[in-house]
């Protein structure tokens, strides 16, 4: 099967196949697989009008994702042929924003998604006003999907270790940093195995601090009173925090 990858209007679309290794023990598509198919499709539209990684890096910027929200009304699976459509909001005075929605090949929708994004002056190594992002016109229209907005997590007190993980080069991407993708997968890994038969209904997923080669997360969870929320946060050599994450059942 050919798979497309075209532009409609301000919107970018491409086609995957969730192949064997997208999926998980129950053939549902991984958190880390939504969270790389979201960041690549992303870096995709960018390339795809003259805004490739490398072209951003030579005039001095780069584009970092600072947090994500979707919401999975129906999880694709393993062999499930799906549509990928990405298209940038209106900013903010300090990240753009970005939205998602996965379909079916049918048109059923699976799964909307919101993100927000840092630009990064490389030179100064510090973030920078979107305004000053100037290498193509910002967008007008305001993002509505459906989904929780990527707000701010505060950890809860009294929180419990879950697991560790020490960052290891196949964590790392061509840039050298961990990539983002890969926290979804600590996420994933301390999972309580009682929430991991039921159907979770958002994730939303912070990026505090990047955690480099050889630094080891202390992974920190807390299951909510009702037992349908999920904190999980990540915490550089037991100090700072790497990144939060709630996940709603």
């Amino acid at each position: 099967m050919e798979y497309k990858e075209y532009r409609d209007g301000d919107a970018f679309i491409s086609q995957k196949r969730i192949y064997f290794a997208d999926a998980n023990p129950t053939k549902d598509i991984s958190l880390q697989q939504i969270m790389k198919i979201a960041s690549d499709i992303a870096v995709e539209d960018y390339r795809e009008r003259g805004l490739s990684r490398e072209f951003l890096a030579e005039k001095g910027y780069a584009l970092l994702v600072s947090r994500n929200s979707f919401r999975i009304h129906k999880r694709p699976q393993e062999n499930q042929v799906i549509q990928i459509k990405t298209w940038e909001g209106k900013p903010e005075a300090l990240q753009l924003k970005r939205a998602y929605e996965i379909r079916d090949i049918e048109g059923e929708l699976l799964i909307t998604g919101n993100s927000t994004w840092l630009v990064v002056d490389l030179a100064k190594r510090r973030m920078i006003p979107t305004k000053m992002f100037t290498l193509r016109p910002n967008p007008e229209k305001e993002i509505s999907v459906d989904c929780l907005d990527p707000a701010k997590i505060t950890a809860p007190d009294g929180m419990e270790l879950f697991g560790k993980h020490k960052i290891v080069y196949s964590d790392l991407d061509t840039n050298g940093h961990t990539t983002n993708s890969r926290y979804a997968a600590f996420i994933e890994d301390v999972i309580p195995e009682e929430f991991r038969s039921l159907n979770l209904k958002d994730i939303r997923l912070n990026y505090s601090k990047e955690a480099v080669l050889g630094e080891e997360l202390y992974i920190y969870g807390m299951i909510s009173e009702d037992k349908k929320t999920l904190t999980i946060i990540g915490k550089i050599e037991d100090k700072e925090i790497s990144f939060e994450s709630q996940l709603f059942y």
